[in-house]
């Protein structure tokens, strides 16, 4: 047997060739979406929007996709994504005049209606059931969510982790009190987890996914199915809506396409979103199936913004006690604008 027939040498020459293929695919995707026939030039100056982002959460690829992808341009937009490393920043940023518009899931939308903050749901641009969960070290005796009792779980509060962790508790028989809870940023999460300073992490990907690597085979991690769907939101505030409803109408339809492009070409968007970024595409690609890229606002956002506030009320995580009334925290006019069959809000 020569070397060249070797069994050996065969498996690496099909490994490195399936390799070369998924680039290609991956490539030719992209290049696909790029050379499709482009629409006529915006009239006028190009406006700038910027946009706080938690760049490297998969729930952000359509924004990524309509940048990187001219589809913003195409809309006469010219977007600057802000980076952040959670929601809850990015929302700040956007309430304090940093950014025109926030990306951030509906636990701090639920806690600035609360405080009758002035801020609006644009869309729903992601969902998922695989995305929020907890990583936990086993030399502490943690095998399963019901051994957390006792235990130092990290989590930031006042996030969809905070009340995914409660509701992992209490699927257990556990109430919220039954952990002490560290509130934690989410780039202290893997120094206090290695450290043992907290005994698990309560967060959302990619942390999830960089927090099992780091402790390897000590790791005992679980997603929050079927207990939580993440709706992760565009969101701005009442001024700004108020005052940009063709620019909220461009964004939108930059977006619609940024969306497309994530759900029909994965491969390319799993290499556009790492591009640049220490994530893990492998990981991704498992996930993605589980994944839903559409601009949307739904009568479901309502019912879990209303859940979410009864578990607030019930562990006085805040001093109101009144029930707000939910359709004034999401502006419906520039998606039924631009996609009404999207808008599924009664009203």
């Amino acid at each position: 047997m020569t070397p060249s027939s070797a069994p050996g040498v065969k498996r690496k020459r099909s490994t490195y060739l399936g390799a070369s293929l998924l680039v290609l695919a991956a490539t030719a995707a992209v290049c696909a979406w790029r050379l499709r026939p482009a629409p006529p030039s915006p009239a006028g100056p190009l406006e700038q929007v910027t946009i706080a982002a938690t760049a490297e959460y998969v729930g952000v690829c359509p924004i990524i996709a309509a940048n990187a992808n001219g589809y913003f341009a195409e809309q006469g937009i010219v977007a600057r994504i802000q980076p952040h490393a959670s929601g809850k920043s990015a929302l700040d940023a956007t309430l304090q005049g940093k950014a025109d518009l926030g990306t951030v899931a509906d636990i701090p939308i639920m806690f600035a209606a609360l405080k009758a903050v002035p801020v609006v749901v644009v869309a729903t641009i992601f969902r998922t059931e695989k995305d929020h969960g907890l990583v936990a070290r086993r030399d502490r005796g943690i095998d399963s969510v019901a051994s957390l009792k006792g235990k130092r779980v990290g989590v930031m509060l006042g996030t969809s982790a905070h009340f995914v962790l409660d509701a992992m508790l209490n699927r257990q028989g556990l109430a919220p009190g039954d952990v002490v809870k560290r509130n934690l940023r989410p780039e202290e999460f893997a120094a206090a987890l290695a450290s043992g300073e907290v005994d698990a992490i309560a967060t959302w990907e990619p942390f999830l996914d960089s927090l099992r690597a780091g402790l390897g085979n000590n790791a005992m991690s679980v997603y929050s199915e079927d207990i939580y769907e993440i709706p992760y939101n565009l969101a701005a505030t009442r001024d700004y809506v108020g005052h940009h409803p063709e620019t909220l109408k461009k964004v939108l339809r930059a977006l619609i396409e940024g969306a497309r492009f994530c759900e029909s070409a994965p491969d390319a968007a799993r290499a556009l979103m790492g591009a640049g970024r220490k994530l893990d595409n492998s990981r991704w690609k498992v996930l993605w199936p589980a994944y839903r890229f559409q601009i949307a606002l739904d009568q479901g956002l309502l019912l879990a913004l209303e859940d979410e506030t009864r578990w607030a009320v019930a562990n006085k995580l805040s001093d109101q006690t009144a029930m707000p009334n939910y359709f004034d925290y999401v502006y419906l006019d520039a998606l039924e604008a631009v996609a009404p069959a999207a808008v599924t809000i009664i009203h």
